[in-house]
């Protein structure tokens, strides 16, 4: 047996222990309660039916994105960072790195590689003389624009048969299940929550934009 196989047999068994009710005594064997335990509920059925489905969906639009990125540069997360720059305004590293649900390390890196690419510069911030402003170049701002019409003409092309209450019924869906996820992840390492350049505090996640302009840089490792 693999080191791999014998990690996931016992990442299974303490799962196993961990949501297994109290034993209980039945003609001299031992069984657990959830022996007696119930179905899963119609809506319960539906409501990890939409979170079976983000998995591979999170994956396919992360893929989509990398291969229309191919030689320019960019990665779907630094196009992540070009689209929060560009509509929440200028701002600083561990403020990205909370709206993205990431370490600041990651974010940091991206925001070095728009910078070395002309699309992002820092800036001295007002409010914190030790956490400098991170904002758009005019040519950044004009690449995310680009990336945003392209998308947007690209998904409405697709998507046109969606009704916009279905997809107004689905913004909602996805906040509602972002903000009970953010709940349940809050013992992860998430920078602590700063207000922006415009006196916000960050509560929206960024997702990847999709991909448009060519923008010439040193290979991502």
């Amino acid at each position: 047996m693999s080191v791999i196989e014998g990690e996931s047999m016992k990442t299974a068994q303490h799962i196993t222990e961990r949501t297994a009710g109290p034993t209980v005594e039945r003609d001299d064997e031992r069984t657990t309660a959830q022996d007696g335990d119930e179905a899963p509920t119609p809506a319960e059925d539906l409501l990890y039916g939409v979170i079976r489905r983000l998995w591979p969906l999170h994956r396919r639009v992360v893929r989509a994105v990398e291969r229309e990125l191919t030689g320019t540069g960019l990665t779907a997360g630094e196009h992540a960072l070009l689209d929060a720059l560009h509509s929440e305004g200028p701002r600083t590293v561990p403020q990205l790195a909370r709206a993205m649900d990431l370490d600041r390390q990651p974010v940091q890196r991206r925001v070095n590689h728009a910078v070395e690419l002309g699309l992002a510069v820092t800036a001295p911030n007002p409010a914190h003389r030790r956490s400098s402003l991170i904002r758009l170049t005019a040519e950044g701002a004009a690449a995310i624009r680009g990336i945003q019409r392209f998308e947007s003409a690209d998904l409405h092309r697709r998507l046109a048969d969606l009704p916009a209450e279905d997809l107004r019924t689905a913004l909602r869906v996805l906040d509602r299940l972002g903000e009970e996820f953010r709940h349940l992840g809050n013992g992860s390492h998430v920078p602590p929550e700063e207000t922006d350049s415009r006196g916000n505090q960050d509560g929206s996640r960024i997702q990847p934009s999709s991909p448009h302009p060519t923008h010439k840089g040193r290979p991502r490792e």
